[in-house]
């Protein structure tokens, strides 16, 4: 067979490789992402020397994974994450000399992480994280020059944070998390001067953080330090970290204040100093001054402007003033407290049934006349138990939708406001996803306002329940009145026209408005809802992500299948332009009245089938009246030029929704009837 390219991937495949897979000598990629394929790798598949590319990510894929794969002198990129690979690695991985990115997370692979791996001088990625490795992290990876990638975290690896990563020169993104090394952070770290993301919570590190770390100054992901046994003050060098999002040092032992240097960290969106020994005075900056109460608790004697803290200015008293106070107060005071005490019993017995009335009508009335989530504080102790109390404890009676994260309610408040509530899962195998996501959606939704991005009255961090408190959106999703056939009729060309423009002056104002841009990275028609007047609101910011401009904005791989911009894929790096997709996919959809995942297919070449674009829009409608019919031809030509695999070609949301806004008043093509989708496919919008 002379079969060199073999691409099944995002289909719903099922059953098993063949073995016959072993007969393509030639094959020279192999790519099967993201189907539901069980069963053995074939044994054959060690026959295929040619190889430059596999990638199995996202199956049920069962095998050891030292005895499925071979040799493979030309392959340069194998991803064979989240299967069910079992077994311990096998050294001919060091023999794949060509190898640039090699990724077996989340699969049961056992064993010690093998020192052949350093041979591979080509490696860039080298994520082995989310398996059930054990020992020493091998030394020698320092000759990986070319290495920007090193996650090994959720595993069971031991002993202490090698110095020679220090030498990993090119090293952008370095994950030790969720493990069991000990011992010191080694300075050398801070040599790795090219590291945007650094996370080594969730470990047994002891010692003070190095000054060195803030020579990372291209660091502006995440440093995440927390659950460790950190100790000592916290070096005035960190403050250098200028363009970084989020810091959590909490959950460690350290000591001090907060330097002042950390007033200059402009870029900081998420802190969190919690159950530390700190004290003194928060930096004099909004990054902290806005920052929750919650990321301060369980300290010494923290001070500032925030909730929770007690003022700097409070004086504080000694401990033998203290004394000598406390019998003055014992003397004199005290026996005045007793008197106005026996006072205070005479008058409220008195008055007691009476006031029990007042209070009671006081109370309906104060909740009828204001917003609760206007008061709201971090806890939102007087909106959870209402909140509980209308939705039954979260009963399931009042759940109009479920999540990735969570469950949504809808509850009617004692106010006669109707609101909308995501609770969120709760946490299970100390898993902190759905919470990064929590706070994560508190952070976009609080520094953006727009008419069709759905508000954020207020959110509840709470022991028992976590939850986000929306306006509700009485008509629910896109994707739910598409299916449902009354719905999709009600939702007329004309409406539908203007639920897209709604939807594209949403992401233009993320991405061109914002102090920094904001790119969602999960648009789906199930993140399109519509209020009662039909109009749409953009919803579900828990993987959105600001931009820092001039960075590589590496990501991890987020969003809905059949809505993801099919580079992000193969680059892992987000850009507006991958909403831009997701936009395009969207605006299809609601012309369609369904998923257009064959059409997009049917486009791209070699295919060249043409389409009518008749034949293609909602049949459940009647075809669009003249004026109508322009707008509708316009949103499909600027729909697809959204979709288009390069994501250069792609238009930007700006000139996206300057364009809708003016309808294409210069647009102008042949008879509705006769129009091709590759005729508005060759248009340039």
């Amino acid at each position: 067979m002379n079969l060199k390219n073999l691409d099944l991937s995002y289909n719903l495949l099922t059953g098993s490789i063949p073995s016959t897979l072993g007969n393509l000598t030639k094959l020279e990629i192999f790519n099967a992402i993201d189907n539901h394929l069980t069963g053995e790798i074939p044994k054959s598949f060690r026959n295929c020397t040619s190889l430059t590319r596999v990638r199995l990510e996202g199956n049920q894929l069962v095998a050891n994974v030292s005895e499925a794969f071979g040799v493979y002198p030309h392959l340069y990129f194998m991803d064979v994450s989240h299967n069910r690979l079992f077994g311990e690695l096998s050294p001919n991985w060091g023999e794949c000399k060509n190898l640039a990115r090699l990724q077996l997370s989340g699969n049961m692979i056992t064993g010690r992480i093998l020192r052949e791996i350093g041979q591979l001088k080509q490696l860039q990625v080298l994520g082995l994280s989310l398996n059930h490795l054990e020992g020493e992290i091998p030394k020698g990876y320092e000759r990986l020059t070319s290495l920007f990638n090193l996650s090994l975290n959720g595993n069971q690896l031991s002993g202490q944070v090698p110095k020679e990563i220090g030498k990993l020169s090119n090293l952008e993104v370095l994950d030790l998390s969720m493990n069991h090394l000990s011992g010191p952070i080694p300075p050398q770290l801070g040599d790795c001067s090219k590291l945007r993301y650094l996370k080594l919570s969730e470990n047994d590190l002891n010692g003070s953080i190095p000054f060195q770390i803030g020579n990372l100054v291209y660091l502006q992901d995440l440093l995440d330090l927390s659950h460790n046994s950190l100790n000592g003050e916290i070096s005035p060098q960190l403050g250098k970290l200028h363009v970084l999002e989020k810091l959590n040092l909490s959950h460690n032992k350290l000591s001090g204040s907060i330097p002042p240097s950390f007033e200059a960290m402009f870029s900081l969106q998420s802190i969190d100093f919690s159950y530390n020994a700190l004290e003194g005075p928060l930096p004099n900056s909004k990054n902290f001054q806005k920052a929750p109460a919650m990321a301060f608790i369980k300290n010494k004697g923290l001070c500032g402007e925030v909730q929770g803290l007690r003022p700097c200015n409070t004086p504080s008293i000694r401990h033998g003033d203290a004394r000598k106070g406390r019998q003055v107060i014992i003397c004199i005071v005290f026996p005045l407290l007793a008197a106005l005490f026996l006072l205070f019993i005479i008058v409220g017995v008195s008055s007691i049934y009476s006031q029990r009335q007042r209070n009671k009508e006081k109370v309906v009335l104060e909740r009828s006349s204001k917003n609760p989530f206007s008061i709201w504080n971090y806890d939102g102790i007087d909106a959870f138990e209402q909140i509980v109390e209308e939705t039954e404890g979260f009963d399931d009676k009042y759940c109009i939708g479920i999540g990735g994260y969570g469950k949504v309610y809808k509850a009617n408040l004692p106010s006669g406001q109707v609101v909308a509530v995501k609770k969120l899962h709760p946490l299970e195998g100390g898993d902190q996803s759905d919470q990064r996501s929590f706070r994560n959606e508190i952070r976009t939704l609080t520094e953006i306002r727009h008419r069709n991005i759905v508000k954020l009255y207020g959110f509840c961090s709470h022991a028992q329940f976590s939850f986000l408190v929306y306006e509700y959106m009485e008509r629910g999703s896109l994707a739910s009145i598409l299916s449902n056939d009354r719905g999709a009729v009600e939702l007329d060309w004309t409406l539908r026209v203007k639920v897209i423009k709604g939807v594209a002056h949403a992401l233009s104002y993320m991405h061109h408005d914002c102090t920094q841009p904001i790119v969602h990275r999960d648009l789906s028609s199930n993140n399109v809802l519509l209020n009662s007047e039909l109009e749409a609101c953009v919803s579900d910011f828990g993987t959105a992500r600001l931009l820092i401009p001039d960075s590589s904005n590496w990501t991890t791989l987020a969003g809905t299948y059949g809505y993801i911009a099919p580079e992000l894929a193969y680059t892992m790096r987000v850009t507006e332009k991958c909403d831009v997709y997701s936009f395009g996919v969207v605006a299809l959809e609601a012309m369609m009245g369904r998923h257009p995942g064959e059409l997009i297919s049917s486009l791209t070449p070699p295919s060249r089938q043409d389409t009518l674009l008749k034949d293609m829009l909602d049949q459940r409608l009647p075809d669009p009246t003249a004026v109508v019919a322009h707008e509708v031809i316009f949103v499909v030509s600027m729909a697809l030029s959204c979709i288009q695999p390069d994501p250069n070609s792609r238009p930007t949301m700006h000139h996206v929704a300057q364009e809708l806004s003016i309808g294409g008043s210069s647009f102008s093509l042949g008879p509705f009837h006769a129009l091709t989708l590759h005729q508005l496919m060759d248009l340039e919008v």
